[in-house]
């Protein structure tokens, strides 16, 4: 009788003294969690894509796999075991591993450090915990306060604030002197800096914010979606990809119902509280579940309207949004949303972005329509 192939549960202490070198990690949580905070070397392999990429893990060496709580891992320990891996699940997921290493140097990743110069003061800004706009307005606030050339370095754990700073950056002209992301903190350090602006975009140097009124227009297009009814959704879908279709770069930011387009329709295995399940069962999983603003008649409007849209040859909300991410239009989730709703980021279909309020204005600024539905 063959003998059935086992994989073996650590524990993060245990994890903690892995020598990471000499093993392959891999790391089953979404690229935007990795972005901040993440083991380096590790093998991306988000478990929404599962199993593309599992060819490509090495057998030559223990395998040591996790995802954010331990749920997902276990799945995907087993089946490396049956293919003969040596392998080895985090247990409880990557979450405990980081308490255990929270403010330390290790696994730390930064996306430029830049010789700062002629700094004349540095202000530590605690925004840990605030959920969007509050880091954002938070350094704003802070900055009005303070003379030109001043630093500030401040401190986040919201994964939107990653986005928010580096556009918020850009379109007030304040200077981002480096953005890093370890353990679970967003770190930006931010010199205040008005200079070299244009007078379509100048800075009011006594408070960090835009002082001109004719802001310099682009192209773009900005959709902010709110809605979660079908036939606006279609509509909204529509008019993305027709954007795109002319070359214009196009951004569609969804929040509160609207978010409901893009959550997955299979049940994802998450930890929430009561009132998020509550939430969660009460609204529509996925683009195919979404009803009509009008004459919806318990669902038997939507599935009309979709039969109408087939036998005329017009594509489906599914096709409508497969075109829009692969002519490249930017699909950005309402991180503040998210959280009144009790919607994970697991829930969410592939490609899409968290962002805030930076994020969204940062993208209306150079749009010459702004829609909202």
């Amino acid at each position: 009788m063959m003998e059935e192939a086992v994989y073996r549960n650590i524990t993060a202490k245990e994890f903690r003294e892995v020598d990471f070198g000499s093993v392959t990690l891999v790391d089953l949580r979404e690229p935007d969690e990795v972005i901040v905070s993440g083991i380096e070397g590790a093998i991306n392999m988000p478990f929404s894509r599962f199993p593309k990429g599992i060819d490509d893990i090495p057998a030559d060496k223990p395998v040591y796999v996790y995802c954010r709580e331990g749920n997902f891992s276990e799945q995907v320990a087993e089946i490396l075991a049956d293919r003969g891996y040596e392998v080895y699940n985090l247990q409880d997921g990557y979450k405990e591993y980081r308490k255990l290493t929270e403010g330390g140097e290790q696994n730390k990743k930064s996306e430029h450090v830049p010789k700062t110069e002629n700094i004349e003061e540095e202000i530590t800004i605690d925004a840990k915990e605030l959920r969007c706009p509050g880091p954002i307005v938070k350094v704003a606030d802070t900055l009005r306060d303070l003379h030109e050339g001043s630093v500030v370095r401040v401190e986040a754990t919201e994964d939107a604030f990653y986005s928010d700073i580096k556009v918020w950056c850009e379109r007030t002209g304040n200077k981002l002197l480096s953005l890093e992301a370890s353990e679970g903190v967003i770190t930006a350090r931010i010199k205040k800096n008005s200079a070299g602006r244009s007078d379509s975009m100048r800075m009011d140097a006594s408070s960090g914010a835009l002082a001109g009124k004719h802001i310099q227009l682009g192209d773009d297009k900005t959709f902010i979606v709110f809605s979660g009814d079908l036939d606006k959704t279609i509509a909204a879908f529509i008019m993305a990809n027709g954007a795109a279709s002319l070359g214009r770069k196009v951004t569609m930011f969804f929040t509160f119902w609207g978010l409901n387009i893009l959550r997955k329709p299979e049940k994802v295995s998450v930890k929430k509280s009561f009132i998020e399940k509550m939430f969660g069962m009460m609204m529509p999983r996925g683009s195919r579940k979404l009803g009509l603003s009008r004459m919806n008649m318990l669902g038997a409007g939507s599935k009309m309207i979709r039969g109408i849209m087939k036998s005329k040859g017009i594509s489906s909300l599914e096709e409508l949004l497969k075109t829009a991410r692969d002519h490249g239009v930017r699909l950005v989730a309402c991180q503040m949303s998210m959280d009144v709703m009790g919607i994970k980021q697991e829930e969410l279909i592939d490609g899409v972005e968290l962002g805030g309020v930076a994020t969204f204005i940062g993208s209306g600024e150079t749009s010459d329509i702004s829609l909202f539905i």
